[in-house]
């Protein structure tokens, strides 16, 4: 399966690859009569750009600007659409309402188990609705209907089956940049089914780790009763599959990096800012979820507890801006501030400061030129989908390793294992992991590195992307594959074409699943009237002959069926019905030598025990009454 199909001249056509996300990979800036675009160098735009293969990628988002102007938005329009880049404009309500509103207030805090700072407003859900719909519409407008969509993250969760429905041939993938709450936690959202309907519109679903994949697929069997394999559910004739694909970064990137002069002097002028102290990294957008002020308890803890590290230490925090126009996040930087401001008055000298507080952005080069020199990268957010900071430190380090601490509820701890993971609510754990991070020998902080290392180069942003488009291909072709076995037109009018020349007709039918659908409960699938109509007439037909072939118990086919005049063979064949008189089809048994000393160990070892005393019970095993091949061997030997 290729992103390609053949012409008849033999030359590749290229297909469509639309990303659609909530931003485009550029920025609208007004300036004065003008818009000035700044391209985003973020992880998912590297990795996406990095995809090779025979196919042109457009991109749909919002450009990060609102205007009502419509000659402001045709001006965007037609210089982004030079790059393919279409963009969804939102209005300030919009905006509001559908990011600030239900997707930063109500699904992040929910899915990052803050569910105590969880908002629930009518207003927010119907805008969520309605831009997701507003997304659906640019979308149609744009693709053809065997094109490819990946949609990408939590605030398009809707559009999935809003696409399915409009287009039903659309290939379909999504991936969840943030963690999946566990079903429990899910549950709360008021609006659970839309959501997860919402999702199960893609072909393909993926998330970070195999926890948040399980989640989801736990959350789809109990909310929405779903049916799962293992790793896929059937949708009508379509087929779903769920995986874990750990997003990675851009490694020879950052592992390059100190070559570069521009920023071997960011290394130099670091250096010369933080002297002698070992250095300890903190880099974070402000957020409740990234655990910064608990970082900060446990750094109190250690100057509290380890005084002979006073003047020899220092914490640097960088803390990137984020909705600090937003209640709980202006909340949350005041209380930083004050902590910060608490320690640093309780510690510092006039040589030394505990905590370099740092807010605001960095450049790549001095960004980098940080995780190069720090001796401790300190990671610990309360709850992360993946934490691309941890790998970004690791990637960095050469000849002069460090050590990375890193929370436990972070996604990344799955494949840093030799990070020393800590629980980040538990400040005295945070202390301890600086002591012993500080204290560890150099050889051991090699070796650590070096196997995170090799972690990390493997599973790039490039591999993660690539490994997003080839499964999603395989289940494009299966889903393919399952299409065609269905029956056309054409084949419907074959089949009655031979149907009303035949001189005698076999009609062999299943019953479960063909006549009636699957039921959780068995003897829940009797048969309708219509459906006893139906057999009812080809029966009366002297040309045809109609047999019903189950694995039902043929007491209950009978119960249900046998006023009709229809064949029948029951239990896989151990029963049949002909002419009205059922027949059984089982002869005597016989064993074969191996099963028998095999049943025989078996009854010695477990169930004789079980027999001596009717209370007794194996963990797990009830005792009950046995039937079959049980009392067939209970009774051929003697059980002393």
């Amino acid at each position: 399966m290729t992103f390609c199909h053949l012409t008849e001249k033999k030359n590749y056509i290229k297909m469509k690859l639309y990303i659609i996300s909530n931003r485009l990979p550029v920025k609208a800036v007004a300036e004065q009569d003008t818009f000035v675009f700044s391209r985003s160098e973020g992880g998912l735009t590297t990795g996406l750009n990095s995809l090779q293969g025979n196919y042109e990628k457009h991109w749909v988002g919002w450009p990060g600007i609102c205007t009502d102007k419509e000659e402001e938005k045709q001006d965007i329009c037609h210089r982004l659409e030079e790059m393919n880049l279409h963009p969804i404009f939102l209005s300030h309500e919009q905006y509001k309402n559908y990011y600030e509103g239900y997707s930063n207030s109500t699904l992040w805090p929910l899915c990052h188990y803050f569910f105590a700072y969880t908002l629930y407003r009518k207003s927010f859900w119907q805008s969520y609705q309605e831009v997701n719909a507003l997304f659906c519409r640019e979308i149609i407008r744009l693709v053809e209907p065997d094109d490819w969509v990946w949609v990408q993250d939590y605030q398009l969760m809707l559009l999935p089956e809003m696409l399915r429905q409009e287009l039903p041939r659309l290939h379909i993938g999504y991936f969840h940049h943030i963690p999946f709450p566990s079903y429990e936690l899910f549950r709360i959202l008021p609006e659970r089914a839309e959501i997860l309907k919402g999702l199960l519109g893609a072909d393909f679903i993926a998330f970070h780790t195999h926890d948040y994949m399980r989640h989801f697929i736990s959350a789809a069997e109990r909310v929405l009763h779903m049916d799962f394999s293992l790793d896929e559910t059937r949708i009508g004739s379509r087929i779903v599959r769920v995986d874990a694909l750990p997003m990675g970064i851009n490694y020879d990137l950052y592992h390059n990096v100190s070559q570069q002069k521009n920023v071997w002097k960011a290394i130099e002028r670091t250096r010369l800012l933080f002297g002698k102290h070992k250095l300890i990294l903190s880099v974070d957008r402000l957020d409740y979820s990234k655990g910064i002020l608990h970082r900060l308890y446990g750094f109190a803890s250690f100057l509290e507890h380890h005084p002979e590290y006073h003047g020899k230490v220092t914490l640097a925090m960088v803390i990137v801006p984020s909705r600090d126009h937003v209640g709980s996040y202006a909340e949350l930087k005041t209380r930083i501030d004050e902590e910060i401001g608490s320690i640093n008055g309780r510690y510092s000298t006039m040589n030394w400061t505990p905590v370099c507080y740092f807010y605001h952005g960095f450049s790549f080069e001095e960004l980098a030129a940080m995780y190069f020199i720090a001796d401790i990268a300190l990671v610990t957010p309360l709850r992360d989908g993946m934490n691309l900071v941890a790998k970004e430190y690791v990637a960095v380090k050469q000849d002069n390793p460090g050590v990375l601490v890193l929370s436990e509820m972070a996604g990344a701890a799955v494949e840093l294992t030799d990070a020393l993971l800590v629980n980040p609510n538990d400040t005295e754990q945070i202390e301890n992991a600086i002591c012993r991070a500080l204290e560890m020998p150099f050889e051991e902080q090699k070796e650590r590195m070096h196997r995170m290392q090799s972690i990390v180069s493997v599973q790039t942003v490039n591999k993660w992307a690539a490994d997003f488009v080839n499964e999603w291909q395989e289940v494009a072709h299966k889903n393919k594959t399952m299409l065609l076995k269905k029956i056309g037109s054409q084949n419907m009018q074959e089949i009655q074409h031979q149907y009303l020349h035949a001189k005698k007709r076999l009609i062999l039918l299943d019953y479960d699943g063909t006549l009636v659908p699957f039921q959780k409960r068995p003897e829940d699938a009797s048969p309708t009237p219509q459906l006893l109509d139906t057999l009812q007439k080809l029966a009366a037909d002297p040309l045809n002959h109609v047999v019903i072939n189950s694995g039902r118990d043929h007491f209950t086919l009978e119960k249900w069926l046998g006023a009709l005049p229809l064949s029948f063979a029951a239990e896989h064949g151990a029963f049949y019905k002909e002419n009205g008189v059922w027949h059984k089809n089982v002869h005597a048994q016989e064993w074969s030598s191996g099963l028998l000393s095999i049943l025989k160990l078996f009854v010695s070892k477990i169930l004789a025990p079980i027999l001596k005393s009717k209370k007794r019970h194996l963990p797990g095993i009830i005792v009950r009454p046995m039937h079959g091949w049980a009392d067939y061997v209970r009774n051929s030997w003697s059980i002393p």
